[in-house]
């Protein structure tokens, strides 16, 4: 595909996220919108995924370790053909396919349960280790929140990730500065998230927009150092693509309500 193309993919994904938490009647639309490009770039221009076999031992895998941004993920996947995308009216309901943070047992190309955070960070850094370690050409991706760097575990993985030399794991910071209780700054600053993850050996890239999909396609096609993971730090927008969500933390785990659909989708297809 072509930027073009991607940027409209992009457009759509967003349009199915408000459609699924207004559906559900809940979720968590504001983190799902600032992560569109980045799941968008990494399932379309980096992975090595097959929807028609997505248990293939030989794949690349994806690891959303802030799983309550569910909604983006599935509606990737759904674009990408991994289940229909009439699954996505059936987000949050008793005995669907689709629960409110990713199931591996139950959906096809999720690669790990997610949802309490700092998990993920350490289940794909479990993945890159193995697959070093079975001479296997596997790559890793998996994005964290930043409110998530607020668990200790982020660190602890983040440590072995270097201590081995993970240069097959790539760690994508969606860096929205926005958490559920309000700005990160206010709950428990973060400090300067690129030099630490630098501290613990990363190969760091920061993206002063992290909703620059071209920009993001190039930060992850540069080169990492050999034996390091690298690590993307992007500054996103909560609520992108929605004026009346952007930089509002009220928007990280409440539905639109019908009204506010329909304004959120005049928006996205204007």
């Amino acid at each position: 595909m072509d930027i073009k193309e991607l940027k409209e993919v992009c457009r759509q994904v967003r349009i199915d996220i408000i459609n699924e938490v207004a559906d559900a009647k809940s979720g968590h639309p504001g983190g799902s919108l600032s992560a569109v490009e980045m799941m968008v770039a990494t399932f379309y221009t980096q992975m090595r995924v097959d929807p028609k076999n997505p248990k293939d031992p030989d794949r690349d895998r994806f690891v959303l370790s802030k799983g309550h941004a569910a909604p983006c993920y599935y509606a990737v996947l759904a674009e990408k053909g991994f289940f229909p995308k009439e699954e996505l009216k059936h987000l949050r309901q008793l005995h669907a396919m689709l629960q409110g943070h990713p199931d591996c047992k139950k959906i096809p190309g999720v690669d790990a349960a997610t949802g309490s955070l700092g998990q993920g960070i350490s289940i794909a850094t479990g993945m890159a280790l193995g697959a070093k370690h079975g001479g296997k050409d596997i790559k890793v991706y998996t994005m964290v929140g930043d409110g998530e760097m607020q668990e200790g575990l982020v660190w602890e993985a983040s440590m072995a990730a270097a201590h081995y030399k993970l240069d097959n794991l790539t760690v994508m910071v969606d860096n929205n500065g926005l958490q559920i209780d309000g700005a990160n700054n206010d709950v428990m600053s973060l400090g300067d998230i690129p030099a630490k993850f630098r501290a613990f050996g990363f190969h760091v890239i920061e993206l002063p927009d992290g909703n620059d999909l071209e920009a993001v396609i190039d930060a992850l096609n540069a080169p990492t150092e050999p034996g390091k993971p690298k690590c993307i730090v992007a500054h996103t927008v909560k609520g992108k693509g929605v004026s009346f969500m952007e930089g509002d933390f009220n928007w990280h785990g409440k539905a639109p309500n019908e009204e506010q659909r329909q304004k959120a989708l005049a928006e996205l297809e204007a």
